[in-house]
C-alpha cells in the first residue's frame, strides 16, 4: 500500500458502508472484498462493500419506500448538523451500494418473488436504483441497519488521494442472500472472523487501510452478530477523525484518546495509532494489540 503524501483541503465527500456478518461454527464473519487493482481509491485492498453518496439517494419517495419514518434515521444517526433528507439519504446510499457491489438487497416486497434477482436484472437493463425501487414496490428495510461509527478523512489521507465522510453501518447478511464481488470495482470476496482477517493482514495475505484495520479490531472483541447490533444501538456512534503526522521520518495515525490526538476520549478499542512501516499501516507495537 502506498503513503501519500500530499495535503487535501477538497470538503470530504459523503459516503456509506455496510459491514456485512454472519454467525457460522466458527464465530462472526464478516463479508470482505478486494478492490481493483487500477482503483483509485484503495486499489488491491480489502474492503466492505459501499460507496459515494448520489445526489438522487435523498430524492427517494421515502415515505412510500422506507420501513420506518425519516426522523428515526436521523436519530440514530446522531447528527444534528444535518437534515431529515439527508439522513435518509445515507441509508439509502448504504442500502444501494451494497446491493450494487455485493448483490445483497436489504429491501422488502410483499408482492415481488425474489425481489433481489429482479432488481439486480432491471439495474443491468439501466434503470437506476429509485426506479427499480418504484416498479417493484420494494421497502427498504433500515431497520436492518445500525449506525456503527463515522470515519472523516484528514486533509492528509496518507492512503488515498480523496476525502470522504463515511458512515459505516453492520448489518446481519438477509436469510436466503448470497454475497459476491461484483468482478468491475472488486475482483475477489471472502468472509472472514475480524481476528482471522487481521491476522491474513498481518502476514501479509491481503491489505488493509487503516478503517478497516480499526474496525475489524472493535469487531473481534464480539462473538455474534447479535453482539455487534446491540452493542451498536446502545450507543452514540463514534466520530473517528484521524490525524497523522510524521515521527523520525515515519508516518503516524493517532485516533481519539492518543496523547497526540485533539480528541482525548478514546473512541474505539485497541491501539490509538498506527505506523506506516512495511508498506502499509500497522500498530505500534505488532499485532497483538489488536486485540487487547
Amino acid at each position: 500500500m502506498e503513503l501519500h503524501l500530499e495535503t487535501i483541503h477538497s470538503v470530504p465527500r459523503p459516503a456509506a458502508t455496510v459491514v456485512l456478518l454472519r454467525d457460522t461454527p466458527v464465530g462472526l464473519e464478516v463479508f470482505l472484498m478486494k478492490r481493483h487493482g487500477l482503483s483509485d481509491v484503495l486499489g488491491g485492498a480489502y474492503v466492505f462493500p459501499g460507496g459515494k453518496v448520489d445526489a438522487a439517494d435523498a430524492e427517494l419517495d421515502m415515505a412510500a419506500h422506507l420501513d420506518q419514518p425519516v426522523a428515526a434515521l436521523h436519530a440514530g444517526l446522531n447528527e444534528s448538523d444535518i437534515d431529515l433528507q439527508t439522513a435518509g439519504g445515507l441509508y439509502v446510499a448504504a442500502v444501494r451500494e451494497a446491493f450494487e457491489e455485493c448483490g445483497v438487497l436489504f429491501a422488502h416486497a410483499s408482492e415481488t418473488p425474489e425481489p433481489a434477482l429482479r432488481a439486480a436484472a432491471l439495474l443491468r437493463e439501466g434503470h437506476g436504483f429509485n426506479a427499480v425501487l418504484v416498479q417493484l414496490a420494494l421497502r427498504l428495510q433500515t431497520r436492518s441497519l445500525a449506525p456503527w461509527s463515522r470515519w472523516i478523512t484528514p486533509t492528509a489521507p496518507s492512503v488515498m488521494n480523496k476525502r470522504f465522510d463515511t458512515r459505516f453501518f453492520v448489518a446481519a447478511l438477509p436469510d436466503g442472500q448470497v454475497a459476491r464481488h461484483d468482478d468491475f470495482e472488486t475482483t475477489e470476496s471472502i468472509w472472514l472472523t475480524p481476528r482471522a482477517a487481521l491476522e491474513q493482514y498481518w502476514n501479509g495475505d491481503i491489505e488493509l487501510a487503516p478503517p478497516q484495520i480499526m474496525s475489524l479490531a472493535h469487531l473481534a472483541r464480539h462473538v455474534s452478530t447479535a453482539s455487534v447490533l446491540a452493542a451498536a444501538r446502545s450507543r452514540v456512534p463514534p466520530v473517528i477523525q484521524p490525524e497523522p503526522f510524521d515521527q523520525e521520518g515515519t508516518r503516524v495515525i493517532c485516533y481519539p484518546g492518543d496523547p497526540r490526538h485533539s480528541v482525548r476520549e478514546q473512541a474505539l478499542p485497541g491501539p490509538t495509532r498506527l505506523c506506516y512501516r512495511n508498506k502499509r499501516f500497522e500498530p505500534v507495537d505488532g499485532l497483538q494489540t489488536l486485540f487487547v
